[in-house]
């Protein structure tokens, strides 16, 4: 791929690999590439939505184990550690955060919210782990906690003031 920063000209859109670390090529965006990473977990969650919890968490689960492989060949390939552009950390958060969550629009705008307020604010202990954690565990750790955080607070809100 032809790009003025030579870390993204080592990665192609057509090897599958680089292809899903890059968020289906969202995290080419110039600005924001982290939040266009999170919509790009849209589809996969229309898709996953209607499914049952238990189906819901163990493909979620996948995408998330898978993750830290995918990122990890990403950023070798690359040879820089969490570059920007890396973002299939973004779509397995996202698909954290929705865990259990109701099926609408406004709690999907809620805790696309909350997720990135946490993968951007990145609240302790998300900070230590994203500054001493390396590798593809390293990339993808950050924004598993940021999901968690965001469901836990999601679930909250909607105990309290019910999104549906």
């Amino acid at each position: 791929m032809k790009h003025s920063d030579p870390a993204l000209s080592k990665l192609s859109l057509k090897n599958p690999i680089h292809f899903l670390a890059l968020g289906f090529g969202s995290g080419l965006a110039p600005k924001a590439p982290g939040t266009f990473g999170t919509l790009a977990a849209l589809p996969l969650y229309f898709i996953m939505m209607n499914l049952s919890l238990p189906v819901f968490i163990v493909i979620t689960l996948i995408i998330t184990v898978v993750g830290f492989w995918i990122c990890d060949i990403a950023a070798k390939d690359m040879q820089v550690h969490d570059h920007g552009a890396i973002v299939w950390d973004e779509v397995a958060g996202m698909l954290i955060t929705m865990i259990a969550a109701p099926v609408g629009l406004l709690p999907l705008v809620v805790g696309f919210a909350l997720f990135r307020f946490f993968d951007i604010i990145k609240p302790w202990p998300i900070k230590l782990l994203d500054r001493h954690v390396k590798g593809g565990f390293g990339i993808m750790i950050d924004d598993v906690l940021a999901g968690v955080f965001a469901a836990i607070c999601l679930q909250a809100i909607h105990y309290f003031w019910p999104l549906v």
